[in-house]
């Protein structure tokens, strides 16, 4: 009976010993879910959806055509602009026909320099991850510099095309206000086609034809696919050892059985004690239970190489929020690491069955 009970101290004090340690060095979390950036679409003007050229979970390309509002109200304000343009420009005995071209031409470039600054800031944050090549951020950088090359050629050509009117008309109030509505009339026709701003999905596609879509109001959810990761929420005796690099392994919920070997991408400096995980606010772990205090978890964003992006070619597929287990190894400790190894691949087979 005695040795018994010794006997069961001893596995209690052994198990508790490898926890204490593995807990530090090779630590765990089913607190883990896949990320990824979420965008509202928001039509800057208001009207009438007439088409809806996606479908719900639907891949696209930048630029791709989403949804097109109706633009014949933004047809009639844009024509009304010109001929408010063309009276002004007779009045001092110029054509408006030159300055109204030159005026189209620059909202173009700024609608174009608009949407590549967009783009090039997605390449950039990628470059700085290294999950894209020199070459590609490259590229990006010399299809801005052409963008903004176009925006300031079309804007001297708009001062040319004013300068022919003369001084007197030039300066004159009526073409300077005729000039302003006729951009904002372009500017507004150009927005009643809403594109994709990067690669990625359609999601929860909730509107049609005859749906009327609010300036400012978000109507349909786009998920980027250039920048996807896994969040895990780790305690705070967990990452004493943890660095950006740290190897680790992932199991997804999506892929049960599979083990995915990724690494430690950055850490979160804060968490919030009320707030959401949304622009502005600090990232707000899910809340857990624990045996005595509840121990604060901080968020770790942890890639997978070879997965960094979206595709529809992968053999991986992503869904945003959906859940993941995930194990640090924080240490050269062999034994450490391959019971830790050992007990991801138990977990990605028990997926199977929860």
């Amino acid at each position: 009976m005695r040795k018994t009970i010794w006997t069961t101290l001893a596995v209690i004090l052994i198990f508790l010993t490898w926890y204490l340690v593995a807990d530090r060095k090779t630590p765990f979390s089913g607190n883990a879910r896949v990320k990824a950036v979420a965008t509202q679409i928001v039509p800057q003007v208001t009207g009438t959806v007439i088409e809806v050229l996606v479908e719900n979970g639907q891949i696209v390309s930048v630029g791709d055509l989403l949804v097109r509002i109706d633009p014949r109200p933004y047809e009639i304000d844009r024509d009304r602009a010109q001929a408010d343009l063309e009276a002004a420009t007779q009045e001092v005995g110029a054509s408006s026909a030159e300055v109204s071209a030159a005026q189209a031409k620059l909202a173009r470039a700024q609608s174009d320099l608009d949407t590549m600054r967009i783009q090039t800031e997605r390449v950039f944050a990628l470059e700085k991850k290294g999950l894209i090549s020199i070459s590609k951020a490259d590229d990006a950088r010399g299809q801005l510099a052409e963008s903004e090359a176009n925006y300031e050629n079309a804007k001297a050509d708009l001062e040319k095309a004013k300068q022919r009117l003369g001084d007197e008309g030039n300066e004159n109030p009526k073409i300077q206000r005729a000039l302003a509505a006729l951009a904002d009339a372009e500017l507004n026709l150009e927005w009643t086609e809403l594109r994709a701003p990067a690669t990625g999905v359609i999601s929860n596609l909730l509107i049609a034809p005859g749906t009327y879509a609010r300036s400012g109001q978000d109507l349909l959810t786009f998920l980027d696919a250039t920048d996807v990761w896994i969040e895990a929420y780790f305690t705070e005796n967990n990452l004493g050892r943890a660095t950006v690099g740290s190897p680790v392994d992932v199991v997804l919920d999506m892929h049960p059985g599979q083990i995915i070997p990724g690494k430690i991408e950055s850490f979160s400096a804060a968490v919030s004690l009320s707030g959401g995980d949304t622009p502005g606010q600090l990232a707000s772990p899910p809340s857990t239970k624990g045996f005595l205090r509840e121990p604060e978890r901080f968020p770790v964003r942890i890639i997978l190489p070879g997965y960094e992006a979206g595709s529809a070619e992968d053999d991986l597929r992503f869904q945003l929020n959906g859940q993941a287990d995930v194990i640090m190894y924080l240490s050269d400790n062999g034994i450490l690491n391959a019971v830790g190894r050992t007990y991801i691949r138990l977990v990605s087979i028990f997926s199977y069955a929860y």
